[in-house]
Order: C-alpha cells, then sequence, then structure tokens
C-alpha cells in the first residue's frame, strides 16, 4: 500500500492505493494518472521524492531500490546543524560531512509514500476529485471556550 502525495501550486491532496504499477518506476519520470486512479486519468504527473518505511529518504542520484550509506553535505538529507552543536552557534562547520543511510532511486515494496507533483491537469480539478480535503478549517478550541463561559 503506497500514500499518495499530489502537490499542486502549493496544495497537498493525500491519496492510498494498492497499485503495483509504480513500483520499478525511478524519481523524476513522468507517469499518467489513470496508473493511480482511474478519477486522474487527464492528469500526468512527475515522481519528486519517497519515502520508505523506516523513514529514509529516496536519493534520485542513487539508481537501486535498495538502502545505501552516503556521505552528504549540507543538503538534501542532512540537518542545517549537527545535533552535537549548542544553540547558541547557529553556523554550521566549514567541510562538515556526515554519513546516512538513503534509499535508491528506484521505487519498490518497501516504499511507503510517494511525492508526485502535477504536471498536466485533468478536465476535473482536484478540489472535485478530493472533495473531503478540501473543507475549511476548524474554529480553534479557545473559541468554543469563550462561547461557554458566555452562557
Amino acid at each position: 500500500m503506497f500514500k499518495i502525495n499530489i502537490s499542486e501550486k502549493g496544495k497537498s491532496w493525500k491519496l492510498e492505493t494498492d497499485t503495483e504499477a509504480l513500483v520499478g518506476r525511478k524519481i523524476g519520470e513522468k507517469i499518467s494518472g489513470s496508473e493511480i486512479s482511474s478519477e486522474l486519468s487527464d492528469y500526468e504527473l512527475e515522481i519528486t521524492g519517497t519515502s520508505d518505511k523506516a523513514g529514509f529518504p529516496g536519493f534520485k542520484e542513487i539508481e537501486s531500490s535498495g538502502l545505501k550509506r552516503v556521505l552528504l553535505v549540507k543538503g538534501k538529507g542532512m540537518w542545517s546543524k549537527p545535533k552535537g552543536l549548542k544553540k547558541k552557534k547557529p553556523k554550521m562547520p566549514d567541510g562538515l560531512r556526515l554519513k546516512k543511510t538513503v534509499r535508491g532511486s528506484i521505487i519498490s515494496r518497501d516504499v511507503v509514500q510517494i511525492n508526485l507533483k502535477v504536471l498536466k491537469h485533468g478536465k476535473k480539478k482536484l478540489e472535485e476529485i478530493f472533495p473531503e480535503q478540501n473543507k475549511p478549517k476548524e474554529q480553534p478550541k479557545t473559541e468554543e471556550k469563550k462561547e461557554v463561559q458566555a452562557q
């Protein structure tokens, strides 16, 4: 089962699917929306990233589906400062590189989350396809407490 996040101009739509069509695809590859759901048949999507069951991110530069330890500098997959530094020193030491575990770019059954970006829109808008995710946010609880106190 895959958890799919479809992003479109600052908005994100969530979907869960059991389709096997995405297994074997790579990060950066363009796919048709019909491979995910029949409602997305007119959409063209691009795979922008993945995450596996342990939380390791997919790395576009690694041509495999397994885990690998790579040496990273500041950027993707690494924090802006190492965990050992105190809050007073926000600047990262020059030349700091750390070994991190990442997953390859090929989607396998171990991948849980897949991030997609909309390249071409279909006939129906995503708001119409996912109406339950288009609801306005609930009122904060502080306002509800004020109403109770007023009575």
